[in-house]
């Protein structure tokens, strides 16, 4: 199956909610190529990027999964490779 290059930027404004979106990421592991967390103490956030390769379907869902988490926002940008 046909995969592609994807970066999941996801912004948490509710700390509580960090163990489901974790929790979700583990779910789709085989899938991450790495990932990167920047708390922002001063605003009170963190943002998260996450690299995939995966097929398109799975992309969709595991950003699907993270952005129906009470206060995350998840985004994907793709790759044109």
């Amino acid at each position: 199956m046909e995969t592609r290059i994807a970066v999941i930027a996801i912004i948490v404004e509710d700390r509580d909610s960090a163990a489901s979106m974790n929790s979700v990421l583990h779910e789709y592991a085989e899938y991450i190529i790495g990932r990167m967390g920047i708390p922002y103490r001063e605003k009170g956030i963190s943002l998260v990027s996450v690299a995939v390769d995966a097929p398109n379907e799975i992309i969709n869902a595991l950003t699907g999964k993270l952005g129906n988490i009470a206060g995350l926002t998840a985004k994907a940008a793709y790759s044109k490779a």
